[in-house]
């Protein structure tokens, strides 16, 4: 073989071997990418694989936060990351138009008036604002959907001259019944208040109207309604309504006027998100316990005696003073019940003599005398019951008195109360105490305290 020859052969072997080495080399590096790609993408999944797997055992073995504990009574309100950022109340303004018809109940209201024409209508229009806790949350879930606030009403009996057009200043609150479906429930409101405007009684400016003697009467409303959401933050209501005036038994007379009617009502609620119906969850435990209220109150009374269909008024105003002490099991967040010691003086008892009557028929006056301090003071004990909900209690009694002389304090006593909640245990009182179920006695304005108060508070 030749050296030109041999050359070309060793030329051509050493050309085959740098392209092998080439070819594995590159081979060998496009191997390791792919090797290392590989070990990316799994070690990214195995690492997420693990988070997950982490924050569900955290999510399942990490104790719970005790819920926070805040300043209104009811009850444990449980937030979470949404409802922290919310806030705590839901705002609504509301307009309402009431047609009732008004019971005759007296001469004035049958017919026995300037126009000689019963007073059987009364018309009013209400503008309101309310509020109530975040759809959704615990004490929403806990007192059905509750909410307060304000109202103003105004007045149209059909007399102006011989009625007025009062005006009606009122706290209120309302809840829900029952839900009937998504978007209706079934509801009750209360409204109490004073209403000023009326034309008193007045021998002779206003003869006839035997009805009221005074200017401003307390204003006290029950209804019943339904609720229709017929969009995200507007309320259609509709329901029936029962309506007093009177003014305690303050001034004379005291005839009052009652009423029932329909109510119509628009809604608008702020902030309000749909739907509202919140997904079930368990309320917080109550403590079940004993509570004692301490009531005083005061305030002043007329008497007056019905001879034939005609009443006459003693010439005096009488001070009323007295006390409850009311020991109160209280069986959940919205009921608690006892009894109650009840100490009452009346300045009013036994100042008319029992042959009264026949002193009127033949000088038209009510003479008075002095029965003295110990036929004025008596002790009852009274059966206690009362419904509780945010910011309002509303309390019924019935009871007799044990320790008296006599007279007009030998009776069956009923109270109708409301306390309207200043701090956390002190309340103001406000009620009205009857006779045998029609009489008017007295009213109760007062103050009180109550100790050993167990009720969660929260916010």
């Amino acid at each position: 073989m030749n050296r030109s020859v041999r050359n070309r052969i060793i030329l051509l072997l050493a050309g085959a071997i740098l392209l092998g080495i080439h070819s594995v080399r590159a081979q060998t590096t496009s191997a390791s990418r792919d090797s290392l790609a590989g070990y990316r993408a799994g070690y990214e999944a195995g690492y997420e694989a693990g988070y997950r797997d982490g924050s569900r055992k955290a999510t399942n073995h990490t104790p719970r936060r005790r819920p926070p504990e805040n300043l209104h009574t009811g009850s444990l309100f449980v937030l979470d990351t949404a409802q922290r950022s919310e806030h705590r109340f839901m705002h609504r303004l509301s307009a309402e138009f009431r047609p009732e018809y008004v019971f005759p109940t007296n001469p004035f209201l049958k017919g026995e008036n300037r126009t000689a024409r019963p007073i059987d209508l009364a018309l009013s229009g209400h503008f309101r604002y309310s509020f109530q806790f975040r759809p959704g949350s615990i004490p929403d879930r806990i007192y059905g959907g509750a909410y307060q606030g304000l109202g103003i009403a105004y007045y149209d009996f059909q007399r102006p001259a011989e009625v007025g057009n009062p005006i009606a200043l009122y706290l209120f609150q309302g809840a829900r019944i029952a839900r009937l479906a998504p978007r209706l429930t079934f509801d009750y409101e209360w409204n109490f208040g004073l209403s000023f405007g009326w034309k008193p009684f007045d021998s002779e400016t206003n003869p006839y109207n035997k009805m009221m003697g005074s200017k401003v009467n307390a204003y006290l409303n029950i209804d019943l309604l339904l609720k229709w959401r017929i969009m995200r933050e507007v309320d259609l209501s509709a329901g029936i309504a029962l309506t007093h005036f009177s003014n305690g038994n303050t001034k004379f007379p005291n005839a009052g006027l009652n009423s029932v009617g329909g109510r119509m009502g628009l809604s608008y609620n702020f902030g309000r998100r749909s739907p509202e119906v919140p997904a079930r969850a368990l309320d917080p435990d109550f403590p079940r316990h004993m509570s004692y209220d301490l009531v005083l109150f005061g305030s002043w009374r007329r008497r007056g005696i019905e001879v034939g269909d005609k009443q006459y008024a003693a010439p005096d105003a009488y001070t009323v003073v007295g006390f409850n002490f009311a020991p109160m099991y209280n069986f959940g967040y919205m009921f608690r019940a006892g009894v109650s010691l009840d100490g009452v003086y009346d300045g009013s008892a036994n100042v008319i003599s029992d042959d009264t009557s026949a002193e009127i028929a033949s000088t038209a006056q009510i003479e008075t005398i002095n029965p003295g301090f110990d036929r004025q003071i008596a002790l009852g004990v009274s059966a206690r019951a009362e419904f509780v909900m945010p910011y309002f209690n509303i309390g019924i009694g019935m009871g007799v008195n044990v320790l008296h002389k006599g007279g007009d304090l030998r009776s069956f006593y009923q109270i109708l109360a409301l306390k309207v909640a200043v701090m956390h245990n002190s309340f103001i009182h406000i009620g009205y105490s009857l006779r045998d179920f029609h009489m008017p006695n007295f009213l109760m304005l007062g103050v009180g305290y109550r100790f050993n108060n167990r009720y969660p508070r929260h916010r």
